[in-house]
């Protein structure tokens, strides 16, 4: 029955998927730094909004639009960034089920050995899943960063006409 332990076959079968939850690890830290981005993002915006409200700023109406917009997109970010990281979180776990399962099936029920790969697949799916939220949410940060240019090339013709 543990005949095959001694065999290589589980430890190699093993490898994919600890590589596997290795680049699901390294996506989850970048991506919670780009939730700490956001955060960041939306406390800036506040800020900016409070001082609005307090009529220290000009142009106040053109900065409640453009804080309007600004806050949508990053509230938008914000959910595509948690969804992607509940997709990773996912994919780790299924790549560790994996792993296991193929240890299992190995030692124990050789003719159950599809089960691994079956999980191992879904993880992967849920990778591809996590992966094409993460870059449509970057679409969303060039959105955020083009309006502010924009917004702020707005503010400089708006002075230079103040100051003509």
């Amino acid at each position: 029955m543990f005949e095959s332990f001694s065999n290589s076959e589980i430890l190699s079968g093993m490898i994919t998927p600890a590589v596997l939850v290795s680049a699901c690890a390294s996506l989850i830290f970048s991506t919670a730094n780009r939730l700490g981005r956001i955060f960041d993002r939306v406390n800036l915006l506040k800020s900016e909004v409070e001082l609005l409200l307090e009529g220290k700023r000009s142009f106040h109406e053109q900065r409640m639009v453009y804080m309007r917009h600004q806050l949508s997109v990053q509230k938008k970010r914000a959910v595509l960034i948690q969804r992607s990281m509940a997709f990773l979180y996912l994919a780790t776990s299924l790549f560790i089920i994996s792993s296991l399962a193929l240890a299992f099936t190995l030692a124990f029920a050789k003719e159950l050995n599809w089960i691994p790969t079956v999980v191992a697949l879904s993880g992967g799916i849920c990778l591809f899943f996590a992966s094409a939220l993460l870059f449509y949410e970057s679409r969303y940060n060039l959105t955020f960063i083009n309006r502010q240019i924009e917004f702020t090339e707005f503010l400089e013709r708006g002075i230079q006409e103040k100051l003509k």
